[in-house]
């Protein structure tokens, strides 16, 4: 390479400001491509002029629009003077590369924080800065890189789903080509020896050979690209045999026409690719028909509190929020709807959605969005729309809270597909070996059949379809799960941690005696509406307990996690919690659940709550016992202990006295011992616990306790049941294990006719669709049967 040229796109481009292990660079977006993608051994798809920061010719000015505000609005779903959210729909991702692309757009522009992306619905969600950047030129780099997004208001305003037509037009292309290439065959098929056929033969052979051009390189593309990418990304996906067989096929029947040896095998290659997508498209729609997606209006038992005209508090589902209500947001309490501050200091925490911690603070008038948590206090705002749970769904699976718990998670399907795609095509090759010195002539067919017949569709669609059914049943069930991966892992716990305070007991049947020195009215005001920010159990059951009392908007609140509240207004300084956290050193070992009250440093009184014990407790921990390690980690004194060992089986461990990082460390050790573990909270003290566990399950009953740290949401009503749900679980690995089985037997079957020379390719290519159908219809219909029994 000459000296002044640029190493990445080769321009001869003078001198170079940039240079990078000792290579010279014309600029920083060459430069950044190369070390992004040549050292990840992945396509570089940028040439000099589609590098970062250019605009590429071909849509220069097409997305102008982009610029103003009011159709940024629409297109995003967050909007704040640091960061703004915008979920894309891309239709052409195909691949883990296209993932592993789309999901480091960072290292292309700094300005971009975050991208995700949603493989099944082909979307990407980017997080980025609009002080530095902004929609349109997020929408241009993609387009840069080839991932231009297919941008429709239309669909955005109607919820109408994005059409792709081009598995359509591929399969127009292949069809009319089948036809023509089985009409044009029909003289070799009955080996007639008419004259003018005879004359015209090769004629016939050439017009095959045009017909399956398109075939090959128009509707059996994706099938080479993906290949392509998945090679090029060092993965064996199930696209490698297909393409291969087809590439063997073309080439095989080009040089028998070019060198006058045969026919050739077109009608077989076009018969192959019509029929794979027929398949395909049989495929997609009975995909759809089964579809699972978690229908947003049962998805999470969160409730929120809505503030009536006359000022009367109600639990209220999110999903019946109303544009023009008013709603009451507690302390680290999630907003689940865009609205107006009406009262209230807000401290709002965005990181659900950037990722970023630092808070924000607003004032009343403020325009706050969903997905934020307020931080200090209780507000109320005024709902500008209705809520879209999907949008909640989207927050709780941020990969910001899932990498952890992923991090070392090998699926079962992983476990068992990793070394398919290579034993096929030795079996593929080593076939077509023998039949090479054996009888040439059937060698061609066997390779390809082999390669059609034993694709691994079947065995990559189990675990998503059982999966992606138990989840739609168990959210009917008002058991809400977060993805996939964790009914997996829930089959494999072999320990299980509850929390006592909400999680064993019910804070609606509680009740407290209040014992010390009278408050005066002024600081029962205080009391109230510092309780009414809070949504730890004790503080809910508490406000519940005390008289009404008038609203009030404290100076400062301070919830201390695992401690207790700290609240002024006026004059009135209040601590609430813990005898140690509001400075009554002198108080006695007591076996009972407190809460201590201090006011202005001067030590009041408490309150002994007395629990009453969730229905069903009893016959849970009783059916636990016998395959699991049983745990009760709690905050509380040990006044319960007694009354625990007569409700709980004899080896159930009882530990109290445990601060939220005890509660961490204890599960972390058991852990390092080998233990999978199952944690269920209340979702608030316990999210660290949550957070560490294999499984975290948050105890839901009345309040919004939604917290990215736990794995699944179970409705309070539906505790008694979580044995049967961990046993569905454990049933769902066997029906995936079935079907591989099932799929097992498929295979072997198929493989002996394909081998042996007995399958032609295009019958392949009919049976390769209808096992993996079978296959989702299998799971589908024993899942579904599954969650009949847990009605």
């Amino acid at each position: 390479m000459e000296n002044n040229s640029c190493f990445h796109c080769g321009d001869d481009c003078g001198n170079h400001p940039i240079t990078f292990q000792d290579k010279s660079f014309c600029c920083n977006g060459c430069k950044t491509v190369y070390e992004i993608f040549n050292e990840n051994d992945l396509t570089c798809y940028y040439d000099l002029q589609n590098a970062p920061g250019a605009v590429p010719k071909e849509i220069e000015g097409k997305y102008d629009f982009l610029s103003q505000d009011s159709i940024i609005e629409k297109l995003t779903e967050f909007r704040s003077d640091t960061a703004e959210v915008a979920t894309l729909y891309i239709p052409h991702i195909h691949c883990s590369s296209c993932i592993w692309i789309l999901e480091n757009l960072n290292k292309l522009d700094p300005n971009i924080s975050s991208s995700q992306v949603n493989f099944g619905k082909k979307t990407v969600r980017v997080t980025y800065n609009p002080e530095a950047t902004n929609l349109k030129s997020i929408v241009l780099l993609l387009s840069s890189i080839g991932y231009e997004p297919y941008i429709s208001l239309d669909d955005f305003s109607s919820g109408k789903n994005h059409i792709n037509r081009s598995l359509i037009y591929k399969l127009g292309v292949a069809s009319f080509g089948f036809g023509n290439i089985m009409f044009l065959s029909f003289p070799e098929y009955f080996e007639l020896n008419e004259f003018w056929l005879e004359q015209y033969k090769h004629v016939f052979r050439w017009l095959m050979f045009a017909m399956s051009i398109p075939i090959v390189f128009y509707s059996a593309q994706d099938y080479f690209i993906s290949a392509y990418k998945g090679l090029k990304a060092k993965l064996l996906n199930i696209d490698v045999p297909i393409a291969l067989g087809v590439s063997v096929l073309f080439i095989r029947s080009t040089i028998e026409i070019i060198f006058d040896l045969g026919s050739g095998f077109f009608d077989s290659l076009a018969g192959l690719i019509f029929f794979l997508l027929v398949g395909k498209f049989f495929q997609q729609k009975t995909y759809d028909f089964l579809s699972f997606e978690r229908d947003y209006k049962s998805y999470f038992p969160i409730a929120i509190t809505k503030i009536g005209k006359n000022g009367e508090e109600s639990s209220i589902q999110v999903y019946d929020i109303e544009k023009g209500d008013r709603i009451l947001i507690r302390n680290e309490e999630l907003i689940p709807v865009d609205g107006i501050l009406i009262n209230g200091k807000g401290e709002i925490d965005y990181s659900f959605v950037t990722g970023e911690s630092q808070t924000v603070s607003k004032k009343s008038g403020d325009k706050l969005f969903a997905g934020g948590k307020q931080t200090s206090g209780v507000i109320e705002l005024e709902a500008l729309k209705s809520v879209e749970q999907s949008y909640l769904t989207q927050l709780w699976s941020n990969d910001v809270f899932n990498k952890n718990k992923e991090d070392g998670f090998a699926t079962i399907t992983n476990k068992v597909s990793k070394h398919f795609t290579i034993a096929i095509l030795s079996i593929a090759f080593i076939a077509t070996t023998f039949w090479l010195i054996t009888d040439a002539s059937k060698a061609m067919n066997v390779f390809t059949a082999v390669l059609i017949i034993a694709c691994p569709c079947a065995i990559a669609l189990s675990a998503p379809f059982t999966f992606g059914n138990l989840l739609r049943i168990f959210g009917k069930l008002k058991f809400y799960i977060k993805n996939a991966s964790v009914i997996e892992k829930l089959a494999q716990i072999d320990t299980v941690i509850f929390d006592k305070t909400g999680t064993i007991t019910s804070n609606k049947s509680s009740n407290a005696i209040y014992d010390g020195e009278l408050l005066s009215d002024t600081e029962n005001l205080v009391l109230k509406n510092s309780l009414r920010g809070s949504n730890h159990p004790l503080s809910r059951s508490l406000y519940n307990i005390l008289d009404e009392h008038n609203i009030v908007t404290l100076d400062t609140f301070e919830e201390h996690i695992g401690k207790g509240i700290e609240a002024k207004h006026n004059d009135i300084n209040l601590k609430i919690g813990s005898a140690s956290f509001v400075g009554n050193t002198q108080e006695a070992a007591v076996l009972n659940t407190t809460v201590h009250i201090s006011s202005n440093n001067v030590y009041k009184g408490k309150y002994t709550f007395y629990n009453s014990y969730r229905k069903g407790v009893s016959k849970l921990f009783n059916k636990l016992k016998k395959q699991f390690d049983l745990v009760i980690l709690s905050g509380d004194n040990e006044g319960e202990r007694e009354n625990l060992k007569k409700l709980l089986p004899a080896k159930t461990k009882l530990i109290f006295n445990q601060k939220p990082e005890d509660k961490l460390d204890f599960i972390k050790y058991h852990q390092s011992e080998g233990a999978k573990v199952l944690m269920i909270g209340d979702g608030l003290n316990d999210a660290g616990a949550l957070a560490q566990s294999d499984v975290g399950i948050a105890i839901s009953e009345d309040v919004n306790v939604f917290s990215p740290a736990c794995d699944a949401i179970l409705d309070a009503s539906k505790f008694k049941e979580l044995y049967a749900y961990i046993k569905a679980s454990k049933s769902a690995i066997k029906i995936i294990k079935w079907s591989f089985v099932l799929s097992f037997i498929y295979n072997v079957v198929g493989l002996y006719f394909a081998v042996t020379g007995q399958l032609a390719p295009v019958v392949a290519a009919i049976l390769m669709p209808l096992s993996s159908i079978s296959i989702v219809v299998f799971t589908t219909v024993f899942t579904n049967f599954l969650g009949r029994k847990l009605k």
